[in-house]
């Protein structure tokens, strides 16, 4: 019986061995709050700054709250040059974080161009929150 615990452990030992975590943030561009793949404190940390983000957010929201799908919301900011468009895709739809929406978004830069596809929800307060976001294929 002692031979046979001793191999059950043995076993068991060998097969702790076999799991193997990545963390998912490096996928991501940009800053993150943990390791778990979380978008940072910005809802599009890595992609737009606290000052772009300023100036693009209105755009976001009325994107998100528009009626019509499919109508692009534009911003930019002549302090760094950015500017971008945002549309919503679909119908809003009731999810976990209240009201969501997927969206389009492209964001120009002077260091980069980006395509982007993600889902925002609405909670109680009203503000469109990302809750999802990756990098798309441009075209």
């Amino acid at each position: 019986m002692p031979l046979r615990v001793a191999q059950i452990v043995a076993c068991l030992s060998l097969l702790g061995g076999c799991s193997v975590s990545m963390p998912m943030a490096s996928l991501i561009p940009g800053s993150h709050d943990e390791g778990t793949g979380a978008i940072g404190k910005l809802p599009l940390a890595g992609w737009l700054d606290g000052d772009d983000w300023k100036h693009a957010k209105q755009a976001f929201s009325r994107a998100l709250d528009a009626e019509k799908i499919g109508s692009a919301m534009s911003w930019d900011n002549p302090n760094s040059g950015a500017k971008g468009t945002f549309v919503a895709l679909g119908q809003a739809y009731p999810g976990e974080g209240g009201l969501c929406r997927s969206f389009h978004a492209n964001i120009d830069r002077r260091s980069a161009d980006d395509v982007l596809e993600g889902t925002a929800c609405a909670g109680k307060s009203g503000e469109w929150k990302v809750t999802e976001i990756k990098p798309n294929k441009k075209g």
